[in-house]
C-alpha cells in the first residue's frame, strides 16, 4: 500500500486540525476527480513543466528520477514502514491535541486496502490519535464495518442517486454504496455525508430531491450533517502532470462551478427534510 500524500494541518478533512494520509488506489473514476493520481495503487512519474530547466539530463541513458535536479519529474506514491508513517504523524500531535482535531485516511480510497488501512487505523488508536476516514464505501459490508469499527468518524462521500448516472460519471453504479450507507447507519457509528456539487452533473433538482429523501429516511437519532462541497477543477493541472498526460473529462461532459443561487437552493432543498447543511468542508 502506498501513500501519495501527506497533507498537514488540514482543517477540511474532519474535526479541529488533522494529519491527512493519501492512499493510492481507488476503484472508481470521477471524471471532476481532484487527486487522479491516486487512481493506480502502484507508483507512478509526475512532471511539473514550470520547474523543467529542460537540461536535457532526462534524455540520457540510466536517467531515474532521482537525477533530475529540479524535481521536475517525481515520483508520486511511497511505501511506509508502520514507524515511519506514525513518526511523520506524531510531529503535529501537539496541534492535533490542542484543537481536537486527528489523523484522516483519505485517497483514492481506503478500502480498497482494508489490511493496510485497518493496521494504520489500529496503530493510531493504540496512540491515542482521532481517527477519520474519508471514503466512498464502494467496499464489501464486511470492509465497512471493520475499518468502522477502528475510526471515530466516517465522511461518506454520495455523488448521485440515479445508479445509471452514477455509473455514468464514476464508472461503477451505486447499489453498494447506498447500501453501505443505510449499513452504517443502522450501527449508529457517526458519519458525515459530502456531496461534491456539480452543476450539469447533480445539482439539478430531481437528483438533490432523490438524496434528500434517501438521507432522511436513513435511522439516525439526529439530524444528519451533509456537506456541500462546490466543484472546482484542480484536477484539470494534475491530469497534464501524468506521464503520459491523460485527458481531463474526457467525454466533455458539461460541468461547472455551482451559482451561489444554486448551492442556496440545494440547501434549502436538503434542509426542508430536516438535515443540517454546511457549504463547504
Amino acid at each position: 500500500m502506498y501513500i501519495f500524500d501527506i497533507k498537514r494541518f488540514a482543517i477540511n478533512d474532519g474535526p479541529g486540525i488533522r494529519t491527512t494520509l493519501f492512499i493510492k488506489g481507488c476503484p472508481l473514476r470521477c471524471v471532476w476527480c481532484h487527486n487522479p493520481e491516486g487512481w493506480t495503487t502502484e507508483p507512478q512519474v509526475l512532471f511539473k513543466q514550470s520547474k523543467c530547466i529542460r537540461c536535457g539530463a532526462c534524455s540520457e541513458k540510466g536517467f531515474t528520477v532521482d537525477d533530475c535536479p529540479t524535481a521536475a519529474r517525481e515520483i508520486c506514491g511511497r511505501e511506509y514502514s508502520m514507524d515511519e508513517l506514525m513518526a511523520e504523524v506524531e510531529k503535529e500531535r501537539a496541534v492535533m491535541e490542542n484543537s481536537g482535531g486527528g489523523v484522516t485516511l483519505c485517497g483514492g480510497e481506503p478500502l480498497m486496502h482494508p489490511e493496510g488501512t485497518l493496521e494504520i487505523l489500529h496503530e493510531l488508536g493504540r496512540r491515542g490519535f482521532h481517527r477519520t476516514v474519508d471514503t466512498t464505501l464502494y467496499a464489501k459490508p464486511e470492509v465497512v464495518d471493520a475499518v468502522a469499527a477502528e475510526c471515530e468518524l466516517l465522511l461518506i462521500d454520495l455523488k448521485l442517486m440515479d445508479s445509471d448516472k452514477h455509473r455514468l460519471y464514476t464508472g461503477v453504479g451505486n447499489e453498494l454504496i447506498l447500501e453501505n450507507i443505510r449499513r452504517v447507519a443502522e450501527t449508529g457509528h457517526p458519519f458525515v455525508i459530502r456531496i461534491p456539487l456539480i452543476e450539469g452533473i447533480n445539482a439539478d433538482k430531481e437528483n438533490i430531491e432523490a438524496t434528500a429523501q434517501f438521507l432522511s429516511s436513513l435511522s439516525i437519532s439526529e439530524a444528519l450533517i451533509t456537506h456541500l462541497l462546490p466543484y472546482h477543477d484542480v484536477g484539470k493541472d494534475k491530469h497534464r502532470r501524468m506521464m503520459p498526460p491523460t485527458p481531463y473529462n474526457p467525454q466533455g461532459y458539461p460541468m461547472a462551478v455551482p451559482s451561489e443561487e444554486i448551492i442556496q437552493r440545494c440547501r434549502q432543498q436538503l434542509e426542508s427534510h430536516g438535515l443540517r447543511v454546511v457549504i463547504g468542508g
